[in-house]
């Protein structure tokens, strides 16, 4: 049974979840403790590590984008209490997602000679501007992806992320516990896994992706001594689909409080 998911977005990032609604949308997928993680932003709302809002177990996370050379890793931190050097990153990297977007409505709005109703802004990833270009044209929210704005294709443009050792550093400064997010999402798994030499946990139970009877992950985890956590991923209001039991969750509080 889970009742604790680890990985959700709200509307500070790119989800549909506000902060406010979040208590009854757990209850209603029987969820008592939820981490909020939302793309390279922290939770200016969220005044500590770990809180809670009407009954509610509340996580402060971030996910954070690194570049590990061969590929760009997402990282977890887990039990945020902000530093100056993280807030600082974050804003820079803002900046930049905004300088990114914009980049990428000029190049769809000039490639298909059309308008977008989306505006550069603090928050903004792709998903946003896929939506758009779903309202706007004929394509699809997943076409908008395949033919435009995905990797490799017309109007891709790529952001600027911290290196590896430098943003895993940064979430161990301000976190309790720093996870490699959702492996088999990456090109290379096995490089991805090799990383979490110098992590502390990595997500073991999340809804997609995932090979049947893979033990990888399984693997490290006790080759690096991982701390095993998971979530949703939720970018809509669909919690509890993938998480902890109460065992891990425990495990996982021991760690960050």
């Amino acid at each position: 049974m889970v009742v604790a998911d680890l990985h959700a977005h709200t509307t500070r990032s790119d989800g549909s979840l506000t902060l406010d609604a979040l208590p009854a949308v757990a209850a209603d997928a029987g969820v008592s403790v939820v981490a909020i993680t939302d793309h390279d932003r922290i939770q200016p709302s969220l005044d500590g590590p770990v809180t809670t809002r009407d009954g509610l177990t509340v996580v402060h996370g971030i996910e954070l984008r690194v570049d590990a050379g061969d590929q760009r890793l997402d990282l977890l931190g887990y039990g945020v209490d902000t530093t100056d050097a993280l807030v600082t990153e974050c804003e820079r990297i803002q900046h930049n997602r905004r300088e990114r977007g914009r980049a990428i409505i000029d190049c769809v709005e000039e490639y298909l000679r059309v308008s977008l109703p989306v505006e550069p802004r603090a928050g903004l990833g792709r998903p946003h501007i896929a939506s758009a270009v779903a309202e706007a044209t004929d394509y699809s929210y997943q076409g908008a992806f395949d033919d435009l704005i995905g990797a490799d294709c017309p109007c891709y443009v790529p952001r600027e992320v911290p290196e590896f050792n430098r943003g895993r550093k940064l979430l161990a400064d301000a976190c309790g516990l720093v996870a490699l997010a959702h492996p088999f999402r990456y090109r290379d798994t096995e490089a991805a896994l090799a990383r979490c030499a110098d992590l502390d946990a990595v997500e073991r139970w999340y809804p997609y992706d995932r090979p049947v009877d893979d033990g990888r992950v399984e693997a490290a985890i006790d080759r690096y001594d991982l701390v095993p956590t998971g979530g949703s991923d939720a970018h809509d209001e669909h919690l509890g689909v993938s998480g902890l039991d109460r065992a891990a969750w425990n495990r996982v509080r021991d760690a960050i409080v």
